[in-house]
């Protein structure tokens, strides 16, 4: 299984779609706080549809209680800042994949920290922004899962 990481995530609609995406691939979802909004906000709820009940979501208060509560072997960081693409990375089954809240992004000591680790999606750089998060998860899990010959999907 593979695992889905929000950093401090802002917005409850992006969110509540890399939900759906998590329940439909089997992959775990993990919020790491605070989150811009909470989990029983309309908003939220609206765009996890009725696939709440479904995911396998855990919460974690920091970055530190994480990585303790989780211990994971691998960890990819998807920015804008990286200097491989996502499709160079070889994933493996119990992969956690990292995204950072929308405004930011992943805070710059914790990228120094896996700068070995880090990967992003290739695009123009017209404004020196980024894909939608919700974009961005679907693109590298799918590559992940698609490398792994989409494990227990049809």
């Amino acid at each position: 299984m593979f695992h889905i990481v929000m950093h401090e995530p802002e917005i409850p609609y992006n969110t509540g779609n890399i939900a759906r995406t998590c329940v439909l691939t089997n992959t775990a979802l993990h919020l790491i706080r605070p989150l811009g909004f909470q989990l029983d906000e309309k908003k939220i709820k609206r765009a996890g549809m009725d696939y709440w009940p479904l995911v396998n979501i855990k919460l974690h208060d920091s970055f530190e209680v994480f990585l303790k509560q989780e211990q994971p072997e691998r960890i990819f960081m998807a920015t804008t800042k990286a200097n491989h693409r996502y499709d160079q990375a070889e994933y493996k089954d119990g992969d956690y994949i990292m995204f950072g809240k929308e405004s930011r992004g992943i805070p710059e000591d914790i990228l120094a920290e896996y700068h070995n680790m880090t990967i992003r999606i290739p695009m123009e750089d017209t404004m020196g922004r980024s894909l939608n998060v919700c974009n961005s998860v679907n693109v590298i899990l799918y590559e992940a899962l698609k490398q792994n010959n989409f494990p227990g999907l049809r």
